[in-house]
């Protein structure tokens, strides 16, 4: 086991300390590329950004951003599309440029290339200085489902179920969740400098105590985080517990 654990007392200090190492690293770099997430983990870590932007002034003109993931058949203006989700919780509230922000366009009529694309301009803005992820209750990262390649580049993923059903809340029911999403592969991933996971809660206890003790295979995918040079969880006492 290589990556380090950081454990706070709750949700909220979670949120903070994550957000912390992000404003260091944009403070070190200006240009930094920042490589976010979506779901109910990172809002805290957004809302402190935004504390941090209004009462220190922390500048994200030059930050590039690229998002992990973004449903297929939902268009931007969707209220339930990622670009939806980060213009909300981030960047109508921070100086970043939004043609510098980036999310993989899950309406793309040739989604192949889409895929291509969005791996290139990766590469073509230099790399992913900092990553953050959540982890689902299947070990997945950003959409990659148990039995996805290690070596994967961005593709096109059919959701699990479970992932599915996790997702429901945020629509009117389970027949408006998208089947398919475009997502960041996990090699894509792991080509980022650092790497930051979040977990909060004791729902998500069992699956970090995987994480950490369990084996590295393709049937839980984060599990191919401990091979990172420089890859840190950052959880609450209550996902921590079985640590």
């Amino acid at each position: 086991m290589r990556f380090e654990i950081i454990r706070t007392e709750n949700y909220e200090k979670m949120s903070l300390f994550a957000a912390q190492k992000m404003i260091t690293k944009v403070k070190e770099n200006p240009r930094s590329v920042l490589g976010l997430a979506t779901g109910n983990t990172p809002v805290g870590l957004y809302k402190y950004l935004i504390l941090d932007y209004k009462t220190t002034g922390t500048s994200y003109k030059e930050v590039r951003t690229v998002n992990l993931d973004e449903y297929i058949g939902l268009d931007r203006d969707n209220k339930n599309s990622y670009f939806t989700f980060m213009r909300k919780r981030l960047f109508n509230h921070i100086d970043v440029k939004l043609h510098h922000t980036s999310i993989p366009n899950g309406v793309a009529p040739n989604l192949e290339e889409e895929t291509v694309r969005y791996d290139k301009y990766i590469q073509k803005i230099g790399g992913i200085d900092i990553q953050i992820l959540g982890i689902g209750h299947n070990g997945h990262i950003g959409f990659n489902e148990p039995g996805t390649s290690f070596k994967s580049r961005t593709h096109v993923v059919t959701l699990a179920e479970s992932t599915r059903n996790a997702n429901a809340r945020y629509f009117n029911n389970i027949d408006e969740v998208p089947t398919h999403a475009v997502t960041m592969g996990i090699q894509s991933i792991m080509d980022s400098k650092e790497i930051i996971l979040l977990a909060s809660g004791t729902s998500k206890a069992e699956v970090i105590k995987r994480l950490v003790y369990g084996e590295i295979t393709e049937e839980f995918p984060a599990s191919v985080l401990r091979s990172h040079k420089k890859a840190t969880i950052i959880a609450d006492q209550a996902a921590l517990q079985l640590i």
